[in-house]
């Protein structure tokens, strides 16, 4: 029979089941041979004809891109009309330094944007990979961008899978996919010819791009690459899926709208006043304009850029790289994080953490990871197997029945870790904490023999010198096989009661979520027969004992998680693996509560949509879910009006990334693909380190509201002013370019300063910001009422008093200019703090500040005492004696707002029950 001829793999139907074909046919249609490969002219055929093996990077934007993208914001809209409104009124001036603060505003947004960039491009670089193959007959090592279909993969322990093969060889091999389908454990692989309706992660004939091989070795013909990978199919479901405003972006179109708004009613009323007094419509339509800018407060785009700025470096010093600037805020807001199990709230690193010896001995075992450090304990006392017969037998079996290795730390890599199989090498550190030199073992007992790990029979068999047999394998299996057990000293007869003893504690420690292996020992044997399998050694083992391991939580997420408790935020787990290991780590890092549930991926499936967003508030526990289900948890949160951080590593948590309002990627685990759908990116893998980012967004938010507090009352001050007067006809008691002083040196000397406020300390002791709250809430609003016309009456008080003295109306003018500039010094010291006292905080807590504060009043000194500054912004010089009163009448504002502090903290001393 005639082998069926090439397919181009550009014309190949992306249908093809290639699980469902043999090997030889998958090799013979992709114009291949198996010994030989490709030869190098066919391989750079195929490159030319399907291009590189890589996902189609998302366009890098330009930098005239990223620049002119900080303009899009109603405030940046505003500030622009007034700039073009003060040019033509013939303020060229005015417009200049309006456009200037524009400019630096989005200078500033652009450089921390494209340092994020440059950051994300680096962990690139670093995570290339290379791929082993066989072309014209030779092995050879190439980037993975450069497989292509038909190409043949040499695969080993350890190696990164670089595209989608169909495997042709296998020895023992198992590959770790965890990124692609959440499966926590290694899956065994074979060559056999699947049905076609298998799922993919049924597909055991199958390797897919973005996994690696935990153990074994084998070959495989690449059937898929770049978007035709399964990798890429998810990468294409990612860049569907709708980026949703941030909060903060939504919370400034409000702003930017109450703006414009009271800016036009503002026109409206000063246009109606001058009406009213029989001023003529020239002169009162500019003065109104003049208004309508002046309330405009310059400061805030820039201040507010600074704050996410600050927010972003002050994040990346505790590892977390922030690719969008507004994300930082947005974290601060987050009500919900649905976060990844292994590796964020666990180690990913199996540990042994539990034995147990036949006649019913419990062994517990410390230390975590592959680390050989530890200790095992039997009812309070340290035990190894220099003093226990049984913990020897069971370490050293453990031991040799194995084909992981432990990898010890270096310059690269400062922790252990394990080369092969995770279960096998916890066993391994099993054996290192009990006392035992594996290293001298394995050279004193070496491998003569083996049956490697068979999925169907769950257990693997070594020989070794002395007619020694170990087993290894799941419990039903292996206890199966005993008719002995091993307490120590001498065997003794596995009977009924000894069997149900065994299984019992089985039970006990499946239930703690342990995954267990039993080990047992054949002597005596002769012959090894490998394809006779274990049917030789049926009632000859001597069972050995329980293993139970776990991939331990990481010792501080159980602190992160009260701590998101108390902020008021719900930490979710969404994870690949089972209902009851993923519930027991929950519950241990208080994840799950008493009445929470639990759902998997087919009760999710089978769910009403109308069903889940009910279910949500008692669900703490998403398992074995797949990508289309991630998204549509977080939809489902997204439709209660929650904001949800969506943590990952995998390509099947990208879609879910992107949705999310906060995408958390992780830095060392993340695959490229989830790193690019995420906004924000965790150089440690922790969880922990998320809730701190949470801690700093909130510290953004807060600082950014205070600077909206007194920027906006300093603004709404100066208008009242203005207004008393021309309502009263009064003359201006500030002239344009001094309102412009104010609004930009005055304000920016603090402004920016007052974003470097450190944290109050009961951040995240505060519920999380609701989605619709607006940035100028209730609460700035009252304060808004009370420093205002506190400001406002000072400032027109004092004008209206030195009017009545017969001073030069110069000097008058200077004075007022002044008493409002010193009210806006004092006002910033009320901003730090809602409810403590401006002399509690400490004066030089935030020394950025007191730099404002005394770089303010040198610029202010120089506007009046030194030309040509005084003559260009209309001062003369002050009496120092009058500096005196101008302080105690600007300092009104800091008194007033005091005694609101102390009514406020003793109404919520009311509210706290005794004790």
């Amino acid at each position: 029979m005639s082998e069926p001829g090439p397919v181009d793999p550009a014309l190949a139907d992306a249908d093809d089941a290639w699980h469902a074909m043999s090997a030889e046919n998958v090799v013979a249609r992709m114009g291949s041979r198996l010994d030989a490969g490709l030869s190098s002219g066919d391989a750079a055929r195929k490159l030319d004809l399907c291009g590189p093996n890589a996902l189609p990077e998302a366009a890098r934007k330009s930098l005239s891109r990223v620049f002119l993208a900080q303009f899009l914001s109603p405030l940046i809209y505003i500030l622009v009309v007034a700039a073009v409104i003060a040019f033509a009124m013939g303020h060229r001036g005015d417009a200049l330094v309006i456009l200037v603060v524009v400019f630096i505003n989005a200078v500033i947004g652009a450089f921390q944007e494209g340092r994020a960039e440059r950051s994300m491009e680096a962990l690139q670089r670093l995570s290339r990979l290379r791929a082993q193959v066989i072309r014209d007959g030779e092995p050879l090592e190439i980037e993975a961008r450069d497989l292509v279909p038909g190409d043949v993969m040499v695969l080993g322990a350890g190696d990164a899978v670089g595209a989608d093969a169909r495997l042709v060889v296998t020895a023992a091999l198992e590959t770790s996919e965890a990124a692609l389908t959440g499966e926590s454990l290694p899956v065994p692989k074979n060559v056999a010819v699947l049905d076609r309706a298998a799922s993919l992660p049924d597909r055991r004939n199958m390797v897919y791009s973005g996994t690696h091989v935990a153990t074994g070795r084998g070959r495989a013909v690449v059937v898929a690459t770049g978007l035709a990978t399964e990798v890429g199919k998810i990468a294409s479901l990612t860049s569907g899926a709708k980026e949703p405003k941030t909060p903060l972006e939504a919370r400034i179109d409000q702003f930017g709208r109450y703006l414009v708004a009271a800016a036009l009613g503002l026109f409206a009323a000063v246009v109606s006043i001058g009406l009213l007094r029989g001023l003529p419509f020239l002169d009162i339509f500019m003065v109104a304009i003049s208004q309508m800018v002046s309330m405009v407060p310059e400061g805030l785009p820039v201040a507010m850029t600074i704050a996410l700025a600050v927010g972003m470096q002050r994040m990346a010093r505790r590892g977390v790289i922030v690719r969008r600037l507004s994300a930082v805020e947005t974290l601060g807001s987050t009500s919900v994080i649905c976060s990844d199990k292994t590796g964020t709230l666990t180690r990913n690193e199996m540990t042994v953490t539990r034995a147990w010896l036949p006649g019913g001995r419990v062994v517990d075992v410390s230390g975590t990871g592959y680390s050989p450090e530890g200790s095992l304990t039997l009812e309070g006392r340290v035990v190894d197997a220099t003093v226990d017969e049984a913990v020897r037998a069971l370490a050293e079996a453990s031991a040799l029945c194995n084909d992981a290795q432990l990898v010890a730390p270096d310059a690269r890599d400062p922790r252990w870790r394990p080369l092969g199989d995770p279960t096998e090498a916890a066993l391994l550190a099993f054996a290192w904490k009990a006392c035992l030199d594996v290293d001298e073992l394995r050279r004193d007992c070496p491998r003569r023999d083996e049956i490697p790990f068979d999925a169907s029979e769950k257990m693997m068999a070594t020989q070794h010198e002395a007619g020694c047999v170990l087993i290894k394998g799941a419990p039903e299996r292996v206890l199966g096989l005993c008719a002995s057990q091993w307490p120590g000293g001498a065997s003794e007869p596995l009977d009924e009661a000894a069997r149900t003893l065994i299984e019992a504690a089985a039970d006990e420690m499946a239930q703690d979520a342990l995954r267990l292996l039993a080990v047992a020992r054949v002597d005596g044997v002769e012959s090894f027969d490998v394809k006779a399998g274990f049917e030789p050694f049926q009632g000859r083992a001597c069972f050995l004992g329980l293993l139970g391991q776990m991939d331990p939580p990481r010792a501080e997420v159980a602190e992160a998680v009260a701590l998101c408790r108390a902020a008021g935020i719900r930490p979710v787990m969404v994870t690949g693996d089972h209902k009851a290991t993923g519930l027991a780590i929950a519950r241990q890092l208080g994840i799950a509560r008493e009445g929470d549930i639990v759902l998997n991926g087919t009760e999710l499936e089978q769910m009403p949509e109308q069903d889940l967003r009910i279910s949500l508030d008692r669900v703490s526990v998403f398992a074995r879910v797949h990508p289309s289900q991630k998204l549509r948890i977080v939809e489902a949160f997204q439709s209660r009006g929650w904001t949800v951080a969506m943590t990952g590593d995998g390509v099947n948590d990208a879609p879910a990334l992107a949705a999310a309002d906060v995408g958390v990627a992780m830095g060392i685990t993340g695959t490229e693909v989830a790193k690019s759908a995420a906004k924000i990116v965790i150089s440690d893998d922790n969880f922990a380190t998320i809730v701190h980012a949470v801690d700093e967004g909130r510290l953004v938010y807060n600082n950014l509201k205070k600077v909206i507090l007194y920027l906006f009352a300093t603004s709404m001050a100066e208008v009242i002013v203005l207004l008393c007067a021309l309502f009263f006809g009064y003359p201006l008691p500030l002239a344009a370019v001094q309102i412009l002083w104010i609004n930009i040196v005055t304000e920016g000397t603090v402004t920016v300063n007052l974003i470097m406020e450190q944290r109050e300390g009961d951040e995240m002791e505060r519920p999380p910001v609701p989605p619709g709250d607006p940035l100028l809430d209730r609460g700035l609003l009252r304060r808004v009422c009370l420093m205002t016309p506190v400001m406002a009456a000072s400032t027109f008080g004092y004008f209206i008093w030195r009017l009545g003295t017969g001073v030069e109306f110069a000097q008058v003018q200077t004075e007022t200019f002044t008493v409002l500039a010193v009210s806006q010094w004092f006002n910033v010291l009320n901003c730090r703090s809602a409810t403590r006292s401006a002399f509690d905080r400490g004066l030089f807590g935030n020394r950025w500040l007191i730099g404002g504060l005394l770089l303010g009043n040198v610029l202010h000194f120089l506007v009046i005492y030194t030309e040509p500054l005084s003559r260009i912004f209309h001062t003369v010089p002050i009496a120092l004696s009058e500096f005196f009163l101008i302080g105690a009448v600007a300092s009104c504002v800091l008194w007033a707002e005091e005694i609101r502090k102390l009514f406020a903290r003793r109404a919520a001393a009311r509210r706290v029950p005794a004790g």
